[in-house]
């Protein structure tokens, strides 16, 4: 699957600089691989939800504003989000390996369309302590 996943990925960040959008083809092959949080990872990425907090040590994790206003913390290194859903569907149940804040991470990635924000060290160390 992570093969297949980072070709993929490959095929979204193409599409993107070509199109500036992802095409119904490469929507309708994300749907089909992982059909769960797909939408929900879209209206994510559309909402801006998705930032890069960085500190001056280089160290970087990824916070998205859920659908909530909940901010979550996301560590890509080992496909972990602090969300209540990744505990239950992808570390409990095995339904799927993304939850929509980490698809939404990884699609925005791809296209390039992170924010980012420089925090403190101890900032960081601080949403560190909240996963």
């Amino acid at each position: 699957m992570d093969t297949i996943f980072e070709n993929l990925m490959d095929a979204v960040r193409n599409s993107y600089k070509e199109h500036g959008t992802l095409t119904n083809d490469i929507l309708s092959v994300l749907h089909s691989v992982i059909p769960g949080p797909l939408l929900a990872a879209l209206d994510l990425i559309d909402r801006q939800a998705v930032t890069i907090l960085e500190s001056p040590s280089g160290r970087r994790v990824y916070q998205v504003i859920g659908s909530s206003g909940t901010p979550y913390i996301c560590l890509l290194s080992t496909d972990y989000c602090s969300c209540p859903a990744y505990k239950y569907a992808v570390l409990t149940r095995g339904d799927t390996k993304y939850c929509k804040h980490l698809l939404s991470i990884r699609l925005s990635v791809a296209m390039e369309t992170c924010k980012q924000q420089e925090i403190s060290n101890s900032e960081l160390t601080s949403a560190l302590h909240t996963i």
